[in-house]
């Protein structure tokens, strides 16, 4: 089968490999109908991500037809034919974790947990296509993919309807409703979004539904920018103005009671000097990422407030201001997404029409260009907001 294989910083090819196979019982083997590229895939083109191998099969937001189970799969209920969303972590569905509804921390899948632990201090559950540390499984940027522990991870979904109308329940839509539901928005809240891509976009409509006064955007894309204000967003172009200063004007000088950091790990510099740093920083290794998202979200909240950050981390920031974090008694909320905990609802809003998600779409490609794509959505080309591959 055809398959999108890392072989290096910035070299993504689409290679024959060989086809899944059940090993074992819990399996499923997924034909692959739609996938796309994540944001966080673009961590790993770029090489922040550690532990990734030559050959490593990409992808962590698929879905399609279950053409093979093995027994216990059939036993947890899952048949050949259901049409599925794939979540891009893997969970039993059974540990403490699991059973508390923190599946991203799932105990049990991960079959790499004691990378995770030597990185991380515990472990995480197992993701697909997402390198070693989170147990180094094939991901689903390919024709067909091999989902351990199926029963209790995919998501069935009907069989009428595009792709697009349900895709995104693999990550980044539960990802945005997860990023609004730690920020704890209330009636009166004004909610700062940092980011414009599809998690932030995700994280502007799931604020909005989730009843905040008023939601600002901000990011220096004019077409992102766009979709924001579409959302009903008011929006901040950070490329023309100083976002805290801004900001505090817009809310009688406090800032807002709930900012979200919706960029991670790659964010740019304020200035060309600060993000100068960062990057020396991160090329001499004082660093694994540029937090510049996270230090105005921080410098920016309210007394009291919220920030949530669904924005992917991966080692070590410099530079964070915990006097202001301590001082201002700020909660923080963060963490992989748990997807399963929201999808029954998602699932219910989109199919009631209350969330359309397909809006985020711009490009739909062959799975054969997606080497292509990865360069056009890292630089922001061509109106490149989300791409779906078609394998």
């Amino acid at each position: 089968m055809k398959a999108i294989c890392w072989q290096g910083k910035k070299d993504l090819r689409c290679e024959v490999v060989p086809d899944p196979i059940i090993e074992d019982p819990k399996d499923a083997i997924i034909r692959v109908t739609s996938t796309c590229i994540c944001g966080s895939d673009l961590h790993l083109r770029n090489g922040l991500v550690p532990t990734m191998c030559l050959g490593d099969v990409l992808g962590h937001e698929p879905m399609g037809e279950v053409v093979e189970v093995g027994p216990e799969a059939r036993a947890g209920g899952l048949n050949v034919g259901d049409r599925v969303v794939v979540p891009f972590q893997m969970i039993c569905g059974e540990c403490e974790q699991c059973l508390a509804g923190n599946f991203s921390v799932c105990q049990v899948t991960n079959r790499n947990a004691h990378l995770a632990k030597a990185f991380f201090g515990d472990t995480t559950a197992g993701l697909f296509g997402y390198s070693h540390i989170t147990g180094g499984y094939a991901g689903g940027q390919a024709e067909y993919m091999r989902v351990p522990y199926a029963a209790s991870t995919v998501v069935k979904v009907p069989h009428t309807g595009e792709d697009e109308k349900y895709l995104f329940l693999s990550d980044i839509l539960p990802t945005g409703w997860q990023a609004a539901k730690f920020a704890d928005i209330q009636p009166s809240d004004t909610v700062a979004v940092w980011g414009c891509g599809p998690v932030g976009l995700f994280t502007i409509q799931s604020a909005i539904v989730q009843g905040a006064r008023r939601v600002i955007a901000i990011d220096d894309v004019p077409e992102r920018l766009a979709v924001a204000q579409r959302l009903g967003a008011e929006i901040l172009d950070r490329s023309q103005v100083n976002v805290i200063a801004a900001l505090k004007e817009m809310t009688g000088g406090h800032g807002p009671e709930k900012c979200i950091d919706a960029v991670g790990i790659e964010a740019h510099g304020p200035t060309p000097v600060l993000q100068m740093i960062d990057r020396v920083q991160v090329a001499l290794k004082l660093e694994t990422e540029r937090p510049v998202a996270l230090r105005e979200a921080i410098m920016a909240c309210k007394s009291a407030g919220t920030v949530s950050i669904p924005g992917v981390y991966g080692g070590m920031s410099n530079m964070i201001p915990m006097g202001a974090l301590m001082n201002k008694g700020l909660t923080i909320r963060t963490g992989q997404t748990h997807v399963k905990r929201w999808t029954d609802d998602l699932l219910q809003r989109i199919d009631s029409g209350e969330i359309d998600p397909t809006f985020v779409v711009t490009h739909t490609e062959p799975l054969g260009r997606a080497p292509e794509m990865y360069g056009l959505f890292n630089d922001k080309k061509d109106g490149c907001i989300k791409v779906v591959l078609k394998p």
